[in-house]
């Protein structure tokens, strides 16, 4: 049969990733437990595209993630399939991203009842130059985390009480493939900066608890910022890394917003 995606195109223009989006189908990964877990996740892979070149094979990404699916990963791991997609479709550059929900379980802060807490991540990697000296691979570790912020300003000119709200805070991070980073310790690490982390189930008790913790604890937006980007900086794994915090503001119609990245 005819293969147009092999005829040539004359127009000069080299496409940097093409390929395919949305495709969704189960991953198994590794918890800090050592447990393997399926997780439903949300794939974008592509390669790059010389200008010679009509079209690339779609059918060839969905082959090569099919085959990887089944396999265990750490993450970093995925290294492995960017470079079967890239072989596969004889390109120089691939690029790869899983998005997932990850679940927690969680205990209540004074009644210690378990609940799971989701949280959105992904993985990420990226590869440049195949088979050359200079050949450089990049995979990063992203995570959202949402959290309790209680504004400082608030607190200091009102008589009693004080606006607190939602926050999420994004974190990326990249790492050498000889070193992990678990997602349990880099969330637990993003909860310890805000005002108070959030939990799935509260009891009354809970409650009185957390709220009195984010009133004697409160942060702006450029608080919590600084708090991640200087657990980030001391962690002797992380090689680069890139924060967000958006504060869902209760008392505006607008969000508060910091963000910070370092080495990217």
């Amino acid at each position: 049969m005819k293969d147009v995606q092999n005829q040539v195109d004359e127009r000069g223009v080299a496409i940097q990733k093409v390929g395919i989006k949305g495709i969704e189908l189960p991953l198994i990964i590794q918890r800090k437990d050592k447990e393997d877990i399926v997780i439903y996740s949300n794939a974008t892979a592509g390669v790059s595209l010389p200008a010679h070149y009509k079209g690339t094979h779609m059918s060839r990404f969905v082959e090569v993630l099919n085959e990887w699916r089944g396999r265990h990963t750490l993450g970093v791991d995925i290294r492995g399939c960017v470079e079967a997609i890239t072989r596969k479709l004889n390109a120089k550059s691939g690029y790869l991203k899983f998005e997932f929900k990850y679940f927690i379980d969680k205990l209540s802060p004074v009644t210690k009842i378990s609940a799971p807490m989701c949280y959105d991540c992904f993985f990420e990697g990226i590869l440049d130059n195949l088979d050359e000296e200079d050949e450089e691979y990049r995979f990063y570790l992203g995570v959202k985390v949402p959290v309790t912020t209680l504004c400082p300003c608030s607190k200091e000119i009102s008589e009693y009480g004080a606006h607190n709200q939602r926050a999420i805070v994004s974190v990326k991070v990249t790492y050498p493939e000889d070193e992990h980073i678990w997602l349990e310790d880099l969330v637990r690490d993003i909860e310890s900066c805000a005002s108070s982390e959030l939990y799935p189930l509260l009891k009354r008790e809970d409650e009185k608890f957390v709220t009195e913790k984010a009133y004697n604890n409160p942060k702006f937006v450029e608080d919590v910022l600084r708090d991640v980007v200087l657990l980030l900086r001391n962690n002797d794994a992380v090689d680069s890394f890139e924060v967000e915090c958006e504060s869902l503001e209760s008392i505006h119609n607008h969000s508060a917003w910091a963000y910070q990245a370092e080495g990217l």
